[in-house]
């Protein structure tokens, strides 16, 4: 018998488009220091199992994020891989390393709040949205598409709650400077499905269309799936999700709570929402990883199903 059973609901879309992050907000988050031939390959594996946008890597100074310091080495590595492959640029030299390379998609990465864009880009929020006007310019003259990653659209750990007209103003000016997709982060996932259709009613109401928006939800406090399943309900159709939950992972001080691709794909299967995904291979693939970083995945589906395996 195959599971789970399709039960299609009301209201939903007919096709959900997975971005798959693992890649690179999943790696980055790891304490381990993968090999750039692992990564290639995940990628690769990744690209077979049926996911059609794969974030491959980031071009932030390797002083920053040392997991991905090997952007350059990958990037060749991976340039026959039949899939979309963004790359994260914090600035304009990351985004002239990343043409060299042969990106066709980028995306830079804003926030909502002060306290993070202070904490995170030691920048205020109009200054980050300044640095980031030349870079989305440069990109779109290229030829480029560019994701605008909103991170606090939620909740800040330093200012708590974010009103959410602030939320809908700071995504309003990433589409008015060129960004082609916003992806709303709950990054300390504390966001519930009211909140999450409150926000998206308003973002509509503000003209930014459903087409325009994606979600990426963190499973901190078990809200993950909720709130997908709420996002989905309102019309977005694209749902950022990481394998096997890297960058969740329950033992690792840097955990986000990334939601499990696999999970979501457990979820969008049995409503019958298309995904193209084949979710046998994708927790194949998800055990392969975990093995390289010595510790079992955090996903409760690729749990159940590599257990029912064995």
């Amino acid at each position: 018998m195959t599971l789970p059973m399709t039960v299609p609901a009301p209201g939903l879309p007919t096709r959900v488009r997975i971005h798959e992050v693992g890649p690179r907000d999943g790696l980055q988050n790891e304490q381990a220091l993968v090999p750039v031939a692992i990564k290639a390959e995940f990628i690769r594996r990744l690209a077979e199992a049926g996911l059609t946008t794969v974030e491959a890597t980031s071009f932030v100074h390797p002083k920053w994020v040392p997991q991905l310091a090997d952007a350059e080495e990958l990037m060749p590595l991976i340039d026959d891989v039949a899939a979309r492959l963004p790359v994260l640029v914090p600035n304009e030299r990351g985004l002239d390393r990343a043409l060299t390379l042969g990106a066709r998609e980028i995306a830079v990465f804003a926030s909502a709040t002060e306290s993070f864009a202070k904490a995170n880009l030691n920048r205020t929020v109009d200054g980050a949205l300044e640095m980031f006007e030349p870079v989305v310019a440069k990109a779109k003259d290229a030829g480029v598409a560019v994701r605008g990653y909103l991170s606090m659209c939620f909740g800040d750990p330093w200012e708590g709650q974010v009103p959410i007209s602030q939320t809908v103003s700071v995504s309003r000016r990433l589409l008015d400077m060129g960004c082609d997709e916003i992806s709303l982060g709950d990054t300390i996932g504390v966001a519930t499905p009211g909140h999450v259709r409150e926000l998206l009613a308003t973002l509509n109401e503000a003209g930014v269309t459903n087409d325009r928006l994606a979600v990426h939800f963190h499973d901190t406090y078990g809200q993950a799936l909720a709130n997908t399943l709420a996002a989905l309900q309102h019309g977005v159709t694209t749902v950022d999700a990481s394998a096997g939950g890297l960058g969740g992972c329950p033992y690792a001080k840097s955990a986000t709570g990334n939601l499990a691709t696999e999970d979501l794909v457990w979820m969008l299967d049995g409503l019958g929402i298309e995904t193209g995904v084949d979710i046998g291979r994708l927790t194949a693939t998800s055990v392969w990883m975990a093995r390289h970083l010595g510790r079992p995945s955090p996903s409760r589906t690729v749990r159940a199903l590599s257990q029912k395996e064995t």
